[in-house]
């Protein structure tokens, strides 16, 4: 079944509510009394797949420009960025 969470509650809550929905339950977000989207655990049906792990290249990830910029250029090298900015 699902719950019914304010907008507000949400978003002071965010951590607790991602617990609930990892253990399966599943929640309508209000926003004025009126549905605004709807949050639910990933069902085992959608076989998601991890392609790559960015992680296991570099501890903390790469940069998705590191990423675009070498796609673009068709380069399958190390990024030369001496600067990292984290999102």
């Amino acid at each position: 079944m699902e719950k019914l969470i304010g907008l507000k509650e949400f978003r002071e809550n965010v951590e607790a509510v991602t617990k609930k929905v990892n253990s399966g339950q599943s929640f309508i977000v209000l926003k004025k009394s009126k549905p605004l989207f709807r949050i639910s655990p990933i069902s085992d049906e959608l076989n998601w797949k991890t392609i790559i792990d960015f992680t296991e290249i570099k501890k903390d990830g790469i940069p998705v420009e590191d990423i675009a910029n070498a796609l673009r250029n068709g380069q399958d090298k190390k990024s030369s960025r001496k600067t990292t900015k984290r999102i």
